[in-house]
């Protein structure tokens, strides 16, 4: 359950957000123990981005996002952003190919 909400385009920008809160709070600071954060900070952010969730093998699951999502019958590419297409019924996506 929650590796695939970390699959998902939620749990891919939750990710993405807290790297780089973590990355630009550990500069801000501006200390020893500030660059630590911002170092692990680059975790998440970089796992987020690339669509890998580190927290699978944990699960039974692979690290690639899309290959988690396909295990659990979800789509298997998941763009970060949704596209007009996406928002589109079934029949006029039909239409369009």
């Amino acid at each position: 359950m929650l590796a695939g909400f970390m699959a998902s385009r939620t749990g891919r920008w939750l990710r993405i957000l807290a790297g780089a809160g973590m990355v630009l709070g550990g500069l801000a600071a501006g200390s020893s123990r500030g660059a630590v954060v911002a170092v692990a900070g680059l975790g998440p952010l970089m796992a987020g981005a690339l669509d890998l969730c580190l927290l699978g093998p944990l699960f039974g699951h692979p690290i690639r996002g899309a290959d988690i999502r396909r295990n659990l019958g979800q789509p298997a590419e998941l763009s970060l952003f949704r596209t007009r297409y996406e928002r589109l019924s079934p029949h006029a996506r039909m239409l369009l190919h």
